[in-house]
């Protein structure tokens, strides 16, 4: 069993900056043998895929988000990062972290609103 836990959600404002973290716990398997990935769910739509990092380390992002959004993971702190930078309105959503093993594992997701 993998616990994952979001954090660094919260307000901001069009135009800002904000930076997710993701720590897993708990599994069996090493960190490093997991895929990890960034989704988001907004009020009234399907959770879509955000950004996904390999355990080698390649990543891809949905074309909304390229170019201001980075995946990066520490292997060392077993801990996935998604840093957001020149955030929009319609990235307004509830972020959830992923895990991808032999079962896939999800975090309990952190509110990310941008709003002035």
């Amino acid at each position: 069993q993998v616990q994952l836990v979001e954090s660094g959600g919260g307000l901001v404002q069009p135009g800002g900056s904000r930076r997710l973290s993701c720590a897993a716990s708990g599994s069996r398997s090493r960190f490093t043998t997991y895929h990890m990935g960034w989704y988001r769910q907004a009020p009234g739509q399907q959770r879509e895929l955000v950004a996904r990092i390999t355990s080698s380390g390649s990543t891809n992002y949905v074309d909304s988000v390229k170019g201001r959004f980075t995946i990066s993971r520490d292997n060392a702190k077993n801990t996935v990062y998604l840093q957001m930078n020149s955030l929009k309105p319609e990235d307004t959503a509830v972020y959830y972290c992923n895990a991808e093993g032999r079962v896939i594992y999800w975090g309990q997701g952190t509110q990310v609103t941008v709003s002035s």
